[in-house]
């Protein structure tokens, strides 16, 4: 029975775990203003093929 209640208990404190982890995955990729760096990332594919351009 104790071990029961002891895995009951840590099913849920995993769960507000991965809720929390979950909440500050959006928080850093969708409310957290990071536009510049994501529209830098956007670009670094065309960055190689302009340097491949120039050097071939």
């Amino acid at each position: 029975m104790a071990i029961d209640s002891l895995l009951d208990r840590a099913s849920s404190v995993m769960t507000v775990i991965s809720f929390v982890t979950f909440a500050g995955i959006l928080w850093w990729a969708l409310i957290h203003n990071k536009e510049a760096d994501f529209a830098q990332a956007a670009h670094m594919p065309f960055d190689d093929e302009d340097l491949e351009a120039q050097h071939g």
